[in-house]
């Protein structure tokens, strides 16, 4: 017999218990204290959401969230009104976050590549031996290898290991850089500076391959500023853009032109000599020469308040350029010393690569950063990392690195540790968790105190003693609690520095002739480290629509004279690599160029984002980082299908049933629209609204700029599931909004606008009376709502909806059929407990967030107080408020008075559904020196 007993019942009872217990260790909350932004009850009851105010990065750039949290489970992001980098809206990649929190394959245990999984002891010990020779010599042979730092904890950390081993290296790799900008203002003022452009309080822009409404770490601050002057329309201003593909800012542009980048030096130039440069002539095609004189004219007549940015794509020399132009134009900007340089500069990746050759590496750390998949294909990362004696690779998943690496180690999420950050103007802020790490990872700091010999540093502690060295002990714990409390530290922001006047560069040789690819950053998985987000990958991109996946984009033009049509895989080869990409016509591209964004093609990012999309990193090199040029484009010989939410609809003529745009100068003249309430109808007359309240939804399509916070908000409120690029593929969709674009222009010359669409909770609803159930019903604050028990899943609410904003379950999207690996227990965390999982077979839309307005209701009855303003999760996300909802019947909410707009409007208003939701037309100041060029 075994020597193994049975275990009693009493024994067994107790390990079961004990099991239980660790499994639900990591949804507890962190053993430190946490601050929450709303002062919490005296008791937490269940199912009340707590706001907790954090910060979560992006390319090492610090953005202020409230996190909010329901049991000890995070489930929803909103932005923090104090914090100057997010204004209190978010983006899509800040609402995402949750999602990445319950990433089902993010990493869980320590891995050795030979041996498989491991232990943090097991590291340790391995560490020790291999970094005692370089240790014994001053830290020679050591390097580290980081993303962008921000984090004054980390770069205090870099730098006291710096001191102690002075022979180091610190590394660092960011995909989307900077580095032509940061050359730029070296060459212009002497000295490394960063620049903050106001722009709202510049009334001319011209923006030369720059996309500040798109999509990045200062999107919202930006854009925010720009659609709050744009309110006024004394102040209105013009927006010129010259760029090679369309982009956000091009798309809001009151004149924009299509331009091959060869051009694009040239338009500076001339905008140069017309305030006096003296530079060599730059010799524009006409029309970009008439349009260059416009822009130039516009900027001169507003100095002070005029402004020109340049694109990253751009030269450094050109960089420098335009900060010439913005000192003669005193433009509305401010200097500061970066944020992400510290006591040293750190070495770039191609240092490394040279020391990896050179054989001189004996150690090498990458802390969260993935240069196999994203470093300039010239520079054979892959390849030279087989070349460091020890590597150890720390991050989130195990991604192309870690299978490169000799070890692995898994990091924590941004809402699982302690760290700061700054933002993009040095606003410091502090990150906070708000639940213990659900797969046993350390934090970056936890890392890299191993790494320097300190492996039970905890990160709390030091993150506190950072913050204990700047402000010393007097009053330390105050100023603790309360930048914990406000998710900013005060007075921590950059001061703007006084520069000097810029020299004037020599101009850089042009980009060559030929066909070109722009490279750019993806609007839904920026530069794919987001690829294994499922919300992310079924998030339209603002312009083309496209999900699940990235396409070339070519013009009409372009694709005719060479023979190809959309949906043709081509190759595309240039130094002797090559990438497959298929085919997708756009509007607004420039003859002679291509678009193509990265972050896809992805092999080792998980069961959501492997092998999706073309992988366009083989195009990137060091030199050239944005435009690969003398690329060579053949078919493939095959075909691919390009997944869409939405076709490109082009209207002719008049749009105002579809998309109402206005010239500035016919604002005067406009009489604002009705929702049809004039009209005759067979109908009785609405009666509702009998409980006092009276919910309406404004959309104001001029400051809607398309970036789709709104839409990945609404998912992550609603528990709105992902159906997967297979029911895509069948017109299927889930999302209870949608942004659709309009383009009123020529495929040469777009003139488009974006127009959110959710539920129009129409007070004539054609989808009730042909409900058979009732399910499709309104209540008596003028709601349409849906009764998920009631519905049988007829659609005949969905086939009378002229809006088609209703979506039918097909599947157990959230019930059993999940796509891939979305049904797993780390994911069903994330769901709001305040909204019903539906099950297969039921009717889903935008109910105006009734969970928000049904919780704000129960807090007036309990507080005794009338009911105040309630927030929906679209309205809270938008970076530039072109979302607000109220009530008509309360004139403090001011959503009735913009029914009293000029540019106020309703979608179909001919049907008379007279709906609740409804829109501000988009206002646009074309300049009508240039209306010739238009056409």
């Amino acid at each position: 017999m075994s020597s193994l007993s049975a275990p009693s019942r009493r024994e067994a009872l107790r390990l079961l218990g004990a099991g239980i217990t660790l499994g639900l260790g990591a949804c507890a909350k962190p053993s430190e204290e946490i601050v929450p932004y709303v002062r919490a009850p005296e008791e937490l009851l269940p199912g009340v959401p707590v706001r907790y105010a954090t910060t979560l990065p992006l390319s090492g750039w610090g953005r202020g969230v409230h996190a909010i949290a329901v049991d000890g489970r995070p489930i929803k992001i909103e932005g923090n009104p104090l914090h100057p980098a997010s204004r209190g809206a978010t983006d899509v990649f800040a609402e995402a976050a949750i999602l990445d929190l319950y990433d089902p394959d993010r990493s869980r245990t320590v891995t050795e590549r030979v041996s498989g999984i491991a232990s943090w002891e097991m590291f340790e010990r391995a560490w020790r031996a291999a970094a005692a020779e370089p240790r014994g010599q001053g830290g020679r042979g050591l390097h580290l290898l980081t993303g962008r730092v921000t984090s004054p904890t980390l770069a205090r950390q870099i730098a006291a290991l710096r001191r102690a081993l002075p022979e180091m290296v610190w590394h660092v790799h960011e995909p989307v850089d900077e580095g032509a900008a940061a050359r730029g203002a070296e060459l212009a003022f002497g000295r490394p500076l960063r620049a903050l452009p106001h722009l709202d309080r510049a009334e001319v822009i011209l923006c030369v391959g720059a996309d500040p409404l798109g999509p990045g770490p200062d999107q919202i601050r930006l854009a925010n500023a720009l659609a709050e002057r744009r309110r006024d329309p004394d102040r209105f201003g013009r927006l010129y853009v010259a760029e090679s593909a369309p982009t956000l800012t091009g798309i809001k542009a009151d004149e924009r032109r299509a331009l091959h980048p060869r051009i694009l030096p040239g338009l500076l130039v001339h905008v140069a000599n017309a305030l006096g440069a003296g530079l060599p002539a730059p010799g524009l095609p006409d029309a970009a020469e008439r349009f260059a004189a416009a822009a130039a004219a516009d900027l001169a007549a507003r100095a002070g308040r005029a402004l020109v940015l340049a694109g990253p794509q751009l030269a450094s020399e050109l960089h420098a350029l335009a900060h010439w132009i913005n000192a003669r134009l005193r433009a509305p900007l401010d200097l500061i010393a970066p944020p992400d340089r510290g006591e040293a500069a750190p070495a770039g990746l191609a240092s490394l690569c040279a020391s990896l050759d050179a054989g001189e590496v004996a150690c090498l750390a990458i802390l969260d950063s993935n240069p196999v998949q994203t470093a300039p294909a010239d520079l054979d990362v892959a390849r030279r990392l087989g070349r460091a004696r020890f590597c150890v690779h720390a991050g989130l998943h195990g991604d192309e690195t870690a299978g490169a690496a000799h070890w692995h180690l898994p990091l924590t999420h941004a809402l699982e540790s302690w760290s700061d950050l700054a933002a993009t103007d040095g606003t410091a802020s502090l990150v906070q968790p708000l639940i213990r790490p659900l797969y046993g990872g350390r934090s970056v700091h936890e890392v890299l105190a191993l790494l320097g010999g300190e492996p039970a540093a905890s990160g709390h502690d030091l993150v506190r003693e950072t913050w204990a060295q700047r402000w010393g002990q007097r009053d330390f714990e105050a100023r603790w609690r309360r930048s914990l409390h406000d998710g900013i530290v005060a007075g921590s922001a950059a001061e703007p520095v006084a520069a000097g006047e810029p020299r004037l560069p020599a101009l850089p040789e042009p980009p060559a002739d030929g066909f070109v690819v722009e490279l750019r950053p993806d609007p839904c998985l920026w530069d794919g480290r987001h690829a294994n987000n499922a919300w992310l990958q079924e998030c339209p991109k603002p312009v083309s629509k496209q999900v699940w996946g990235n396409a070339l984009a070519l013009s009409r033009g372009e694709t005719a004279r060479r023979g190809l049509r959309a949906g043709d895989v081509v190759r595309l080869g240039a130094n002797a690599r090559a990438v497959e990409a298929v085919v997708s016509v756009e509007s607004g591209v420039a003859e002679g160029v291509g678009a193509l964004t990265l972050g896809y093609g992805r092999e080792r990012a998980g069961a959501i984002g492997n092998g999706i999309g073309a992988n366009a990193y083989p195009l990137v090199t060091a030199a050239s980082p944005w435009l690969a040029s003398g690329v060579e484009m053949v078919p493939a010989g095959r075909t691919a299908q390009v997944l869409r939410t939405q076709n490109y609809v082009e209207v002719e003529g008049e749009t105002g049933k579809l998309f109402r745009q206005i010239d500035l100068a016919d604002l005067a003249r406009a009489e604002p629209g009705g929702t049809g309430a004039e009209r005759p109808t067979l109908l009785a007359l609405w009666q509702g609204d009998a409980d006092g309240h009276a919910w309406g939804m404004v959309i104001d399509t001029m400051a809607c700029i398309g970036c789709n916070a709104c839409v990945v908000a609404c998912q992550s409120e609603n528990n709105v599931p992902v159906v997967g690029p297979e029911e895509i593929a069948r017109g299927r969709m889930m999302h209870w909004l949608r942004v659709d674009i309009y383009d009123s222009g020529t495929p040469e010359a777009p003139r488009a606008g974006f127009q959110p669409v959710p539920c129009m909770h129409c007070e004539h609803a054609p989808c009730e009376p042909v409900c058979p159930v009732a399910a499709s019903v309104h209540d008596g604050e003028g709601l349409n709502l849906q009764v998920y028990n009631r519905c049988l899943g007829t659609r005949f609410c969905q086939a009378n909806c002229p809006y088609k904003v209703r979506r039918f379950n097909f599947f157990g999207y959230a019930d059993g059929q999940e796509y891939a690996n979305l049904g797993t227990e780390p994911v069903r965390a994330q769901r709001n407990p305040n909204v019903t999982v539906r099950a297969r077979g039921v009717m889903e839309k935008c109910t105006y967030c009734v969970q928000r307005i049904a919780g704000e209701r129960q807090a007036a009855a309990r507080d005794g107080r009338p009911m105040g303003a309630v927030s929906t999760a679209c309205q809270s996300a938008c970076p530039t408020r072109a979302i607000r909802f109220g009530d008509l019947a309360r004139p403090e909410d001011g959503i009735a008075a913009f029914r009293d707009d000029p540019r106020h409007y309703a979608l179909l208003e001919e049907l008379n559904t007279r709906p609740r939701t409804t829109y501000l037309a988009e206002l646009r100041a074309p300049n009508p020196q240039l209306a010739g060029d238009r056409s």
